[in-house]
C-alpha cells in the first residue's frame, strides 16, 4: 500500500456511503470534492473540501460541471461514484417517469459523469474509477425488476470499461455491498436486522473505498463483494 494524498471526486458525499467514504478520505488527509444536489447539507466546512452541486437527474448539465471540476482541480485523480436511490415494487407499479428516474440517477448519470471525467483522467500518471454497486447487481429478485436492471447495467459497464482502460492508468473497481445501516432505507418498506451483524456500516464500505485507492499502481481490484455475517430483512408496520 502507498500514503500519497489523492485528489477525490465523490459523488453522492452528503449522505449515506458517499459522506462516509468523504470522512474517511479527509481523515486520511486526502483533496475531496463533494458533490451533492443540495450543497446545504455540508454544514461544517474543512480546509480540503470542497462542495459542488450537481442534480443527477439533470443529465444535460453534467458535462459542464465536470469541466469546471476539472478546470479548478487539475490534480483530480479518482472519482466514488456513490450516488443512487432504491425503489421497490413490482414492474406494473411502475410509472413511465419513475422507471426513467430510476435508471438515469443509478446508471446513466453515472456513465455521463465517466465520460466527460475519463479523458483527463488517462492523462495522469494513476488514477482510479470507483463505482459503490450492489448486491442486486449479482441476482435478480421479485419486486427489484428495475433497481437490479440499474445495478446489473453499472456492473456491466464497470466489467466493459476495465477492458478499455486496460491499457492506461485509470483503475476501475466496483465494490457491491450487502444491505448497509443508511439513510437508503428511511423510504422504503424493509431494511436490515436490528443486530449489528445484519448489516454492513457506511463506514465498512469506505474502509474497501480507501483500500482500492492505496492499492499499488500495479494491481486491479476489479470487483469487490461485501456482505453482513448475517443477512436478514425485516418489513416495517
Amino acid at each position: 500500500m502507498h500514503s500519497m494524498t489523492r485528489t477525490v471526486l465523490v459523488i453522492g458525499a452528503s449522505s449515506g456511503i458517499g459522506r462516509a467514504v468523504s470522512r474517511k478520505l479527509l481523515q486520511q488527509g486526502h483533496r475531496v470534492i463533494g458533490c451533492s444536489r443540495d450543497v446545504s447539507k455540508f454544514s461544517q466546512p474543512h480546509p480540503v473540501f470542497f462542495p459542488v452541486e450537481l442534480d443527477l437527474s439533470q443529465l444535460e448539465a453534467i458535462p459542464d460541471t465536470c469541466r469546471q471540476i476539472q478546470a479548478q482541480h487539475p490534480q483530480l485523480d479518482a472519482v466514488v461514484f456513490a450516488a443512487g436511490f432504491g425503489r421497490f415494487a413490482s414492474l406494473e407499479e411502475f410509472s413511465g417517469p419513475q422507471i426513467e428516474q430510476l435508471m438515469t440517477v443509478n446508471f446513466t448519470a453515472q456513465v455521463f459523469l465517466t465520460k466527460a471525467l475519463l479523458a483527463k483522467l488517462k492523462q495522469k500518471a494513476h488514477a482510479n474509477l470507483i463505482y459503490i454497486g450492489s448486491e442486486a447487481a449479482l441476482r435478480g429478485a421479485r419486486k427489484g425488476t428495475i433497481y437490479c436492471a440499474s445495478k446489473f447495467a453499472l456492473r456491466g459497464f464497470c466489467q466493459s470499461l476495465a477492458d478499455e482502460c486496460g491499457k492506461s492508468s485509470v483503475r476501475v473497481s466496483l465494490i457491491n455491498p450487502g444491505m448497509v445501516r443508511t439513510p437508503f432505507f428511511d423510504v422504503l418498506d424493509f431494511c436490515p436486522g436490528e443486530a449489528e451483524k445484519q448489516a454492513l456500516k457506511a463506514e465498512d464500505v469506505a474502509d474497501v473505498v480507501a483500500y482500492v485507492l492505496a492499492a499499488p499502481r500495479h494491481v486491479a481490484m476489479d470487483e469487490l463483494i461485501l456482505n453482513p455475517v448475517n443477512k436478514v430483512i425485516q418489513f416495517k408496520k
